[in-house]
This record gives C-alpha cells, structure tokens and sequence, in this order.
C-alpha cells in the first residue's frame, strides 16, 4: 500500500520547520523537503494541512494537494519497474524545483547579451486576446532586428491575466496592459499614459468586423460595430510605421465587397497632418477658378478640416459647417414656401430640425452606444423588441438623417429657378458625411478641369499618411501551422516605408505539418483526467499496422516549418523547447493560476511541465456516440449508423481530426473535434498546438463556460479559439523587420 504524508523537519535558526514529503510502501521510502517552512503552531498533523493561523495557508496547502495528487498519479499510472527511489524522487524534485525557482526574485529574464548590436522595434497589441500576435512578434527575428513589447489591450480579464502570467510574471517583460474598452472616451489618454511618451514602430489587432455594416444599412446593431473605427483613431494618434489588422476571410464579401472597399477608403482617409495644409492650399486656389462653385468648395475645405483638429475642435467645426448651410437655407426657404407654409409644413420642419440632430452629432453618437450597450445587455434580438430598438439606432445614424432631409425637399418641389440652390444644399450636407476619401475623389474632378490633376495627385501622395495594397488572405498552414485557417490580413505601410503586399509561405503545399506531428506526443490522457507532466507514447503499440506511416510522418523542421535534418526539430520538439530564439533563457517555468489574487502571490502559482491537458468527464453514451463517428470518419455519414443505436445528438457538427492532414479552423468549443485517435475531444493543450502556441504558453483563469456566460466570459478554450496562430503572426512581424526602416 503506498502512503503519501507531510511532516515537519527540524527548526532553522528562525525557528521555522521545513515541510518533507514522505512516501512509504513496501519496497522504498523516499523523502525530499517541499521548500516551504512554517512555525509549529500552524501545522495540523492530523489533517495534514497548515492551519489558517499562517498567513500563506491557502497557497501551501494548495501546493501540498498538488504535490500528493501528483505522487500518487505517478505512482498508479506508471510501471511498477519505474517506483525506484531515483525514478520517484527525480520526479519529485522537478516539480519542487519548478516551484522554488518561479517564487524566487527574478528582476528580468531576457538576457542582455542577447541585445548587442541590435536594434529593437516597438510594437503593441490591440484587441489581444490570448496573444497570438504578441507570441509571434515576440518569437520574429531579422536583419539584427527584435521586437520589443511595449503594450497590450483588451476588454476580459482572463486576456489580462493571461498576459500578465506569460509576459510580465513568466518572461519578465515589461509590458503594460490596458484592460479597457477601445470605444471609451479616455481610452486613447490611457494608452499614452502607460506608453510613456515611447514611439510605436508597429500596431497589430483584429478588431471585430463581422457585424459591421455600411452605415444606414444595418441589419443587427451590435456592440463591436464601432470597434474598427476606434482602432483607426488609435492608428491616427500613435502614427506607427506598420499596422496590421486581422479579419475573419468573410470580410471580403459582405455586402458584396463594399464593407472592404469602406474598410481601405477609412485607411487611405488617415492624413499626414504636418502636410495636410498642401490640400487646403489646393482647394483655395480652386475656389479662384471655379466662381460658379464657390459654396461647395468652401464645404469641402471645411469637411477637409475635421481629419486635424481634435474631438473638442471637432464639435465647434461641424456646427459651423451646419450653421453656414442653415443660413444658405434661410435665404432659400422664401423663395420657395410662402410665409405660413414656412411656419407649418412639415418637410420645412424635418429640414430645419435635421440640420438641429446634425449639429448634434456628437451627443447622438453617445446615445447610440448607450442604446446598443442596453440592447447586448438585455440580450434583445430576435424578438419582437430587436426591430424597434434598430429603427431608432438608424433613425439617428448621420447617413439616416440626410436621407430625410432629402426626400423633404424632393416633396417640397422647389420651382425649378430654384433648383441649383436646392441642388447645391443636397450636396453640402452629403459632403459634411463623407470620408477624407470621398471628399478626395469629388475634388480630383475639379483638379482635371482646372488641368491640375498631375498637381493634385502628387499633393495626395504627400498628405495620406498610409499605402494598403488590396487586403490579402493567409492560410495558417501556409506558415507551420497544422491547421486550414484563413485569416485576411490588412497592412497599412506609412508613407515613408516599403510597402508590404503579401506575406510569403514558408511550407510547400506537400511540406505542411499534419495533425499527427502536433499532437501524437500528447495522447496519453484519458477521459476525465488532467495531467501535468509529459508521459512517453508508444506509436508502434498503439497503431500497429499504420504505426510505419504515421511516424513517417514526423519531421525535423525549422521553426516556421521548412523541413531541416540537420539542426532541426520535430514540430512537437519545438512546441516543448519554445520558439522564442533564445532570448528568454531566465524565464521562469510554466505555471496555472485561478485568479489575479493567485497571479500576485508567487508562492500560489502551480508550477508544472504541461499544463492545459485535462479532458472532459464524458458519460458511457457520448463516448460510444464519438466512437461511431471515428470510426465512420464523418458525422454526416454517421447519422444512419447513430440513430439506429439511439446516439443522435442535436449537435449540428463533429469534426474528426484526420492525422495525415491539417486540422479544420480551430473555434472556441472543444466538442466540435474529435481526436485522431481517441472517442474524446481535445484538451486545451491539443488545441493550442493546433495554433501552434509553446507548450510553455498557459492558458489561465477558468477552463470552459456556457450558456449566456459565453457571452462576456473569455475561458482557456475561447482564448485559444478566437487567438490569431503564433506561427502565422510571426510570418508577419518577420516580413515587417526585412522592409522596416
């Protein structure tokens, strides 16, 4: 019988009793110090625990649990010819020595050697999720050329603590983190106050876009259809020399592409403010030529001036630009209406009115994302309450208020002396609604009448502070990865830099990483289990007939994939090792915390090897109903054989993982995958090497939730689901450092 205990080992000179571990049976008894002391009075011998009176209970205690399921899982799950005293104790002392080495005082863990004679380019994170793209910018190195990490933001907690395990706690970085949402008015005071007065080089994020719409034209107001917008101010302020936003492949084709037109016209609308007189130098010679369009070109200098002023300016110059409207329309309004009709007639109030909201721009658009927070919080859509809520949000878009003020005056009929004036109100309060861009392609038709286009185009080249080429899609297996993701990537290049119009595979279609390298060294877990340390895996035992194949299979690779004998390593090999080029030799062991009161307290993070392995507790029918489907290798094919054993499931799909190929897109739910091998889904630790995430990357803070939680919870699986993969990041921050200057 095997008896794991605790007892206290002789004082030191304070007075403090160290804590050994002791495990007895038969054959050995092996004791090794825990490397934690406590005074006499707070041990409870009996129940085998320190006793509340010591201010650290909790955490040793927890410690001391971890210690005594990890002994007594060794012990029951591996061979008996392992249970020698060296076996035992060297197993022991890994874990031990983990946990004295993280609770000791480390300042920094990146080593200063490494830095000599480099030049390091700053970069922040925005919308960061797990931080895919912070692993792969990290990891990116050229040209004598690093990165350096100066900040990361984003709205959930679990993303805060994550980072701050990995990035601050783990490797020692620096690294700020602003746990804010981007759409706050102080957001952007913020993010200055802990950047520092430091240069940003490079911004990456994804935003999300995918309930965004053209404006006017939405079907479901949702709470991220701002969110691209605030990551540009973001991009106007900082003025980085790369920017790179991420999007799901969709993008492209909402509404029939004009969402991605919208998307590059706001980034080439990016002004270069030190240049931006040239343009309003422009429009003024302009207004010398063109007598007859005197008002109009005063309305685009006007709109032209709201891309440099700041938000307070902003509200003062857009009442003016009503206000000169208003008072063009005073002129106009008796020539067209009697006296009475002016006083009564409700398109005449709908024009005067429209122009009142439009001058209230600013306050409307609190409102809305008062109105739209309200609405995600109460859940209403779907129902009879969602269509009422989405005609007052568009009732009072900028878009929606022009569009009254037009079909006023269209119901007017204004005699048609009158009709240019009319005409030319239209048009202003159109322009007072567009883009840098659309104010841009309206003035180059100007430009050629005059014969000043050859003029014209190159004051635009020295006043749009951006280049992007057309947004292109990436396929994470393109770059290492063992998964089919596409992403589309937009990457804006300053006018000063060269522009970047791609990112370049690193593997061959027949070089990729297969699901089997990723995972095979993993699958010595079982249902409802967790383990916390690397156990071997007998592939001949397992596969038997295929076993050949399947280990024909595995490859030494470069880091981003490219097949290497010499020098390099198998794909799990660098998943274990990490892929952070050396730079953080002092790092401190991979470690699991619950909360930000356990991050902050070093003596309560469970230090292990593996981390993130735990399956779920399935019951005897899910198991058998997983089993039929591996088995047939499709769930569609499967439903005849499933229904006729009383296993159907209203689970709308399964993926079974195919181990010679690449996974599909890996999403936030671990039960749409089946494994390989196994009538289970994934551990978060399987799907984060389907990412391609280091082993030594945890995932913290609760593992899954449900239900309506979904919906402002980020837990481990939704942190790896939802993360941009490292390796495809990196792909991206490597091309970054060959053309950055």
């Amino acid at each position: 019988m095997i008896n794991v205990k605790f007892y206290l080992d002789k004082a030191d000179k304070n007075r403090l009793f160290p804590i050994h571990l002791v495990i007895r049976n038969k054959e050995t008894q092996i004791k090794v110090s825990i490397g934690e002391k406590i005074k006499k009075k707070d041990w409870d011998n009996k129940n085998q625990r320190v006793k509340d009176t010591d201010y650290n209970s909790r955490y040793i205690n927890k410690y001391i649990t971890f210690l005594k399921d990890e002994a007594l899982n060794y012990l029951e799950t591996t061979a008996h010819n392992q249970h020698s005293d060296v076996k035992i104790k060297e197993k022991l002392l890994s874990l031990i020595t983990g946990h004295k080495e993280n609770t000791d005082v480390k300042i920094f863990a990146e080593d200063k050697v490494y830095y000599e004679g480099k030049n390091k380019v700053r970069f922040i994170d925005l919308f960061a999720g797990a931080g895919g793209f912070s692993e792969g910018f990290l990891q990116a190195e050229a040209n004598n050329k690093y990165y350096d990490f100066l900040l990361a933001s984003d709205i959930n907690e679990n993303c805060e603590l994550t980072h701050l395990a990995r990035y601050n706690h783990q490797l020692g970085l620096d690294m700020e983190f602003l746990k804010q949402d981007i759409t706050e008015p102080d957001f952007l005071d913020n993010m200055l106050k802990k950047l520092d007065n430091k240069t940003v080089d490079v911004v990456c994020g994804g935003p999300p876009c995918q309930s965004f719409s053209l404006a006017g034209k939405r079907k479901k107001f949702d709470k991220k259809d701002d969110l691209f917008s605030h990551y540009l101010k973001v991009i106007r302020q900082l003025r980085p020399k790369y920017f790179v936003m991420e999007n799901v492949k969709g993008i492209l084709t909402k509404e029939g592409g004009k969402i991605k037109e919208m998307i590059l016209q706001q980034i080439r609308s990016i002004v270069d403010l030190q240049e931006f007189h040239q343009i309003l130098n422009f429009v003024s010679n302009l207004k010398r030529l063109e007598t007859n369009n005197q008002f109009l070109l005063e309305c685009y200098s006007l709109r032209l001036q709201f891309e440099r002023v700041t938000e307070k300016e902003l509200e003062k110059l857009q009442e003016k630009y009503i206000l000169n409207i208003e008072n063009k329309f005073r002129q106009l309004t008796p020539k067209i209406v009697d006296y009475k009709t002016s006083k009564t007639d409700i398109n005449i109030s709908t024009i005067r009115h429209g122009f009142n909201l439009l001058k209230r721009t600013t306050e409307l658009a609190y409102i809305r994302k008062k109105v739209i927070n309200e609405k995600a919080f109460c859940d209403v859509d779907n129902d009879h309450f969602a269509n009422s809520f989405d005609d007052f949000l568009t009732s009072i878009e900028s878009e929606s208020i022009i569009d009254r003020i037009n079909l006023a005056f269209a119901s007017l009929k204004p005699a048609e002396q009158y009709r240019n004036e009319v005409n030319e109100i239209i048009k202003s309060i159109e322009i007072y609604d567009y883009s840098f861009d659309e104010c841009v392609n309206d003035l180059r038709e100007y430009a050629k009448r005059g014969n000043k286009e050859s003029e014209f185009n190159y004051i635009l080249s020295q006043t749009r502070l951006y280049n992007i080429d057309e947004p292109f899609v990436a396929l994470a297996s393109n770059y290492g990865v063992p998964q089919n993701r596409e992403r589309v990537l937009f990457i804006g290049c300053r006018k000063d830099q060269k522009p970047i119009k791609e990112i370049p595979a690193t593997v061959s279609e027949n070089e990729k990483v297969t699901v089997f390298e990723a995972l095979y060294d993993l699958d010595f877990i079982e249902n409802d289990e967790v383990k916390f340390d690397y156990e071997e895996v007998n592939v001949r035992a397992k596969f038997n007939g295929s076993s050949e194949k399947l280990l024909g299979l595995l490859q030494k690779r470069t880091v981003d994939g490219i097949p290497k004998d010499e020098g390099g390593f198998t794909y799990a090999e660098w998943s274990k090792n990490g892929r952070l080029n050396g730079r953080f030799a002092n790092s401190k062991h991979p470690f699991y915390v619950r909360d930000h009161e356990e991050l902050n307290l070093s003596l309560s993070h469970l230090v292990a090897p593996l981390h993130n392995h735990k399956t779920s507790k399935q019951n005897e029918d899910v198991i058998k109903r997983l089993d039929v489907i591996l088995n047939e290798g499709d769930y569609q094919l499967s439903k005849s054989r499933l229904k006729e054993l009383g296993l159907e499931s209203d689970k709308r799909n399964y993926n079974v993982l195919k181990p010679t190929g690449q996974s599909p897109t890996v999403m936030t739910i671990s039960d749409d995958y089946i494994h390989y091998a196994n009538p289970r889904a994934l551990t978060v630790r399987e799907m984060a090497r389907l990412q391609s995430f280091d082993d030594s990357f945890v995932f913290q803070g609760k593992r899954s939730t449900g239900g309506n939680k979904r919906k402002y919870e980020v837990p481990q699986f939704t942190l790896v689901g939802n993360a941009v993969p490292p390796l495809m990041a990196r792909a991206a921050a490597m091309e970054i450092l060959k053309n950055i200057s």
